[in-house]
């Protein structure tokens, strides 16, 4: 068993760690300037935003997101606290527990969302050409096979 990557297994590696960072960090950044929200609240609202009913069972929401079941948990409280988000509880499983985006939720997400678009454009489209945004998705999609796919232009 080989214990060391090749090295166009390490530069591409690299690449994507360093190019995923960098673009989270200035996603978060400008949706903090600009809308004081996080990249992960705004997550949690754009995947409950998709959802059918606008709500996720809380495990369902924390796959998407992402997050650990805690860190999930404590993020959607605080967002219950704002009024973007309420919990309910499943009426099929007492132990389940639903999220909800609430009016304030979309209102606060149609207004993040802009901005959120625009850094997307601007830090990742903008910087490739349609060959290479076309190539850079058939590499990175049979990676992410476990993940469900988001609706076309939802983020």
């Amino acid at each position: 068993m080989a214990t060391e990557l090749k090295p166009a297994e390490m530069r591409a590696w690299t690449a994507f760690l360093n190019a995923q960072a960098s673009l989270l960090r200035q996603l978060e950044a400008e949706l903090i300037e600009k809308e004081d929200m996080s990249l992960a609240e705004f997550d949690v609202l754009i995947q409950l935003a998709m959802a059918p009913d606008r709500r996720l069972r809380m495990t369902e929401l924390s796959d998407r997101v992402r997050l650990s079941h805690s860190g999930v948990t404590r993020l959607v409280d605080r967002l219950a606290q704002a009024g973007l988000v309420e919990r309910t509880r499943c009426d099929s499983d007492r132990r389940g527990t639903f999220a909800t985006l609430t009016a304030a939720g979309r209102a606060r997400l149609r207004r993040a969302q802009p901005v959120h678009l625009r850094g997307i454009r601007e830090h990742f489209g903008k910087r490739l050409s349609a060959a290479q945004l076309s190539a850079v998705a058939e590499a990175l999609e049979p990676l992410a096979r476990d993940v469900p796919p988001l609706p076309t232009g939802a983020r």
